[in-house]
């Protein structure tokens, strides 16, 4: 028989707010975290503005000597995790410390310490390199320190698979509890990317929103005037435990993750095909891994990212894998508030897609005032709805022509 795993702890980090509850007020509310660049002079540049963390006090999580030392998609992470494990209420104790592990992905790691240290070899010399940096910079390392601070001591692993990796990690860690090599994963995404060479990287080639004037209407997906992404940072980290180990427990379920989908394009190293039938096979793979049909989806959070191409090709790809049932679905894309946080957007978008089936709420897809050709979908424009849903996808496409999808449901005994 599948095991089965449940959702018990939820922990976020945003360009909409430092927590969980910050964060998913201001999503139903319709807020924009979206404004302009200040971890850097981007007067040169063509983007200027982006989904900043804001007011984040890494002390409240580590040392100052820590903070030194680790690039922020670890802090984040950090922080993260810790508010995860607390909202799910779990210690993890020597007991079961081996049957605990941890898969946070990322798809850049720590380029702004790369950016730093290479200007410090190019200026002082290779004598001045930070013994830190390595360990700094490394994808993988949010993983590690979690790993370490929490006493993880089972499978970890980090999903760098572009702006897929927080779904990915989290699929992958989904996969280790169903295999039976752990009852515990501590699992999301996380990115700080908010840095020179990725702005005009993005920007040069030509995948970034220029709306600078207007930064809170620039991220329009599914919209006709949509010009590009906004690139954001961001971590969003989830527990997942085996049923019966969470049950034993006495833990408080969000939500059931039964289904992950996992595929490739094999078609270019950044744009999605025409149709996007890489997106039409994860969505139903992760709906077959789930046991369940098409028409038992009730919500969708998209990948939305706002660019011409992947927004009507998504669309393309619901429309032909649901058919009639497409006009029943509730689609919404969060980015049109956070922005694109990369490899942390699985892990947050995951937390939305959670919070909907809970509550009850689809956040909405703000700045959508004119659908673009052949968007044709309820996005859920402007305006959280309240309604009753039972399955929901969460949708993320990375560079390299990575699909992968996750299906939550709402928990029942």
């Amino acid at each position: 028989m599948k095991r089965r795993v449940v959702v018990t702890g939820l922990g976020a980090l945003t360009p909409l707010g430092n927590s969980l509850s910050e964060t998913w007020e201001a999503a139903i509310a319709g807020q924009s975290g979206i404004g302009p660049i200040t971890k850097f002079d981007s007067s040169a540049y063509k983007t200027r503005i982006a989904g900043e963390i804001k007011n984040f006090d890494p002390l409240q999580y580590v040392n100052k000597q820590e903070v030194r030392r680790y690039d922020d998609f670890i802090l984040y992470a950090l922080a993260a995790a810790e508010m995860a494990l607390a909202d799910a209420s779990l210690t993890i104790g020597s007991e079961f410390s081996e049957r605990a592990g941890v898969i946070i992905g990322s798809a850049i790691g720590g380029l702004a310490t790369l950016e730093e240290e290479l200007k410090t070899l190019f200026n002082a010399g290779p004598r001045k390199i930070s013994p830190f940096a390595v360990p700094a910079i490394l994808a993988n390392l949010a993983s590690g320190q979690v790993s370490i601070r929490f006493g993880a001591k089972g499978p970890i692993n980090c999903a760098v698979t572009a702006c897929a990796a927080g779904t990915s990690a989290i699929g992958d860690a989904y996969k280790t509890i169903v295999y039976g090599d752990a009852d515990v994963m501590v699992t999301g995404g996380t990115e700080a990317a908010v840095t020179p060479m990725a702005v005009a990287g993005f920007g040069s080639m030509r995948a970034l929103s220029t709306r600078n004037d207007e930064p809170q209407k620039a991220s329009r997906p599914f919209d006709k005037d949509r010009d590009g992404f906004i690139i954001g940072e961001g971590c969003g980290i989830i527990i997942l435990e085996e049923l019966s180990f969470a049950l034993n427990r006495g833990a408080r379920i969000y939500a059931e993750l039964s289904g992950y989908g996992c595929t490739s394009d094999a078609f270019h190293m950044a744009a999605p095909p025409p149709g996007h039938e890489g997106a039409v096979r994860s969505m139903r793979m992760a709906i077959k891994d789930a046991g369940l049909n098409p028409e038992d989806v009730d919500y969708i959070n998209a990948h939305g990212t706002s660019t011409p191409l992947n927004d009507l090709y998504e669309t393309q790809a619901i429309k032909s894998l649901f058919g009639e049932h497409a006009k029943k679905l509730v689609v919404s894309s969060t980015k049109s508030m956070t922005g694109h946080m990369l490899g942390g957007t699985g892990g947050v978008e995951a937390i939305f897609t959670v919070k909907a089936l809970q509550e009850g709420i689809i956040p909405p897809t703000i700045n959508l005032d004119s659908p673009g050709e052949e968007c044709d979908l309820d996005y859920v424009p402007k305006v959280a709805r309240h309604q009753t849903i039972n399955t929901a996808l969460s949708n993320t496409f990375g560079f390299g022509g990575v699909n992968a999808v996750l299906l939550f449901k709402k928990y029942k005994d």
